[in-house]
């Protein structure tokens, strides 16, 4: 194997962030929970909670 070789990406599945629309790529980390992961970070996931808050106050 090459020292710089970081395996084919573009193979990996990816989806939108349900927030911002960034792509997300698979990540080895999300191997067991792919299907439930809306969010492709933490401001993104902080964000839609204070959107639904601000919502349900009017």
């Amino acid at each position: 194997m090459k020292p710089g070789f970081k395996g084919n990406k573009q193979s990996l599945p990816s989806k939108l962030c349900a927030v911002c629309g960034r792509s997300m790529t698979w990540r080895k980390a999300w191997a067991k929970n792919w299907d439930s992961v809306l969010y492709c970070s933490d401001a993104c996931r902080d964000k839609k909670k204070s959107l639904i808050s601000k919502a349900s106050h009017g």
